[in-house]
């Protein structure tokens, strides 16, 4: 059987514990502070990175990997005994990464390496990089595990909602007065994934509606169809994601694997502190 590595970049939010179990190849998004550069979720995670945040008070900058990271991702693919490679990106919408990834093929001629824009983020991503594992696993050629990959792309589902609009200002996404003003109204934006971006969908006010309003959300996205993955995703909030469990639990029906996992530092920079949310990839 030919020996198939797959590769993802730190978006994925795959943790070094799961992408080690998997043989999963990680390559960082790197998150910048002046002179500091630090690779996602490998150099720091997120309570040195909002600690950092909040004293200096400014946020840090994030960029995708070259084109010389993902080649040297493939070039140890190879020497490892590899015969092609499936390399899983985050976004081509959200992140220049895909173009890295793709630009970085170049250098190997002749070599089948297969890039796929996961349109997605978080833990759809990571889901699709295991899956495309899962079926090398039992017996699946290159091209099969790709199909299988690309057919996940549209039945991965995003929703989450962010305690606090104070790192999107720092981020100049949004004026310190209209963060000022949301936060002492207790308004929660609901985010979304929505054709290839994540954007804000809406905007409740108070902890228990963007919680109601999550779970209607999900349920609502499932709709008549199974759920075959589940990971719920926080930025250090584990009591809201333990309450989004418990809530989504009574009204889908929910694999036995609930996975439960930080919004990467990448990713959690952009949203800030308090964010929670789910990611779920429906059945067929």
């Amino acid at each position: 059987m030919s020996k198939i590595q797959v590769i993802t970049d730190t978006d994925s939010n795959l943790s070094l514990e799961l992408a080690k179990e998997y043989g999963i190849i990680l390559v960082p998004i790197t998150i910048q502070f002046g002179e500091e550069s630090f690779a996602d979720n490998i150099d720091i995670q997120n309570p040195a990175l909002f600690e950092k945040i909040d004293k200096i008070g400014k946020l840090p900058t994030t960029a995708a990997p070259s084109p010389a990271s993902f080649a040297n991702a493939y070039r140890e693919s190879f020497d490892g005994g590899a015969e092609s490679i499936i390399c899983i990106t985050v976004g081509s919408k959200i992140s220049r990464t895909y173009e890295s990834a793709i630009n970085a093929v170049e250098e190997f001629p002749g070599k089948k390496i297969t890039v796929i824009d996961s349109e997605f983020l978080s833990m759809g991503q990571g889901y699709m990089a295991i899956t495309a594992v899962e079926m090398i696993n039992a017996g699946a050629s290159h091209d099969e595990a790709v199909a299988k990959v690309r057919n996940l792309i549209p039945r991965c589902i995003l929703y989450g909602s962010l305690s606090t609009l104070k790192y999107l200002a720092l981020g100049g996404r949004v004026s310190n007065l209209a963060a000022s003003m949301a936060n002492m109204l207790n308004i929660r934006p609901i985010l979304s994934m929505r054709e290839g971006k994540l954007d804000l969908l809406e905007k409740v006010r108070t902890r228990k509606v963007a919680m109601d309003r999550l779970v209607e959300l999900l349920v609502s996205a499932v709709g008549n169809k199974s759920v075959e993955r589940i990971c719920i995703i926080h930025v250090l909030n584990i009591a809201d994601g333990e309450f989004l469990q418990a809530k989504l639990a009574e009204k889908l029906q929910l694999p036995t694997q609930i996975d439960f996992i930080d919004f990467g530092p990448g990713l959690s920079v952009h949203a800030g502190v308090g964010l929670v949310g789910a990611v779920i990839v429906t059945g067929e």
